[in-house]
């Protein structure tokens, strides 16, 4: 199979490429927010509320800093996924199975736009 014989088209990469940039930003943010929610060591303000609750705020807090970490790490994940994705439209293999060299499905790139497998491919692994 020659090189970039399959590809999309330059419009269907520009349409891909603002579908990516969107989910981007709104990733960065959602990073932003749960990268301040664990590294926040305030109380949240419950100072003045009843003492059982704040029993169970500080009982839960170490529970949801570990989630919050968890979340942060799977979000930088999906930013770098993304990222890459950016960098596959810039050298136009965007889209393209990593298994089989075929077109992914439009579709699928639209919900999943990092996807580097088509569903023939994801189906096949083990």
């Amino acid at each position: 199979m020659e090189a970039n014989t399959v590809r999309f088209s330059d419009k269907d990469l520009a349409e891909f490429k603002q579908i990516i940039l969107d989910k981007l930003a709104s990733a960065k943010g959602d990073l932003a927010l749960l990268k301040s929610a664990y590294m926040n060591n305030s109380n949240n303000g419950t100072d003045d509320t009843s003492p059982t609750f704040k029993a169970f705020e500080e009982g839960s807090e170490t529970m949801s800093k570990e989630a919050n970490v968890q979340l942060a790490i799977r979000q930088e994940k999906f930013i770098r996924d993304l990222t890459n994705a950016l960098h596959r439209i810039e050298n136009k293999t965007y889209g393209v199975c990593r298994v089989t060299g075929k077109l992914i499905n439009k579709e699928r790139l639209k919900l999943v736009p990092h996807a580097t497998l088509s569903m023939e491919a994801k189906n096949r692994q083990p």
